[in-house]
């Protein structure tokens, strides 16, 4: 299925990113021009709500480039008030299930800039869902100063030993910048859904 071409214009975009800042300024201020790249480029995005971290400067680069931003957070989080003020739309939610459901639901695509343990959950839910045939959604990670190369050449190592296949290691999308996701996403082919052999 071709989902990119001429006609990945104007899509809305799930972001998932660290509620913390990292160690290197570079972070926040990528992620800053991040959002204020997709906004520029037309795209909206959905991401999860919070002013916090990479998050916020998400956030705050969409709102600087005037783009559309919803943020999706459980109203336990709300109620500790790091919510960002600023957003287009704010969708509360009852907890992290419904969270990503909602996300993955509004989304055109994927973008997985740096974070932690919750960003590598969300996107690793993303992209097994993928490979398994529950969307056909193109993903990128958005590999700043070399952050997820260890978990690249993870991924290659699960090529390697047999628990990974070739076609589902290549749909996942990586790059230095958001331009080179965004041609990606143009030109995406999602892979045939992951079957089994039953003698493994």
């Amino acid at each position: 299925m071709m989902v990119g071409g001429p006609l990945f214009q104007n899509k809305s975009i799930a972001v998932f990113c660290g509620s913390a800042s990292g160690n290197h300024y570079d972070y926040q201020s990528d992620a800053f021009d991040t959002g204020r790249a997709l906004a520029s480029a037309g795209h909206r995005i959905v991401y999860g709500g919070g002013h916090v971290g990479l998050m916020g400067a998400l956030a705050d680069g969409c709102i600087d480039a005037r783009g559309h931003i919803t943020g999706v957070m459980p109203r336990a989080l709300v109620d500790r008030e790091i919510a960002h003020k600023g957003l287009s739309e704010l969708r509360i939610v009852a907890d992290m299930h419904e969270r990503k459901a909602d996300m993955a639901d509004r989304a055109d695509a994927f973008v997985v800039l740096p974070g932690g343990s919750g960003t590598l959950e969300e996107f690793f839910e993303q992209w097994t869902w993928g490979q398994i045939g529950y969307h056909e959604k193109p993903i990128g990670l958005l590999n700043l100063s070399g952050y997820f190369d260890p978990l690249l050449t993870m991924l290659d190592q699960m090529v390697h030993c047999g628990f990974l296949s070739k076609p589902h290691r290549e749909m996942l999308l990586d790059g230095s910048n958001v331009s080179a996701l965004l041609e990606g996403f143009a030109c995406y082919n999602h892979p045939p859904v992951k079957g089994y052999n039953s003698n493994r």
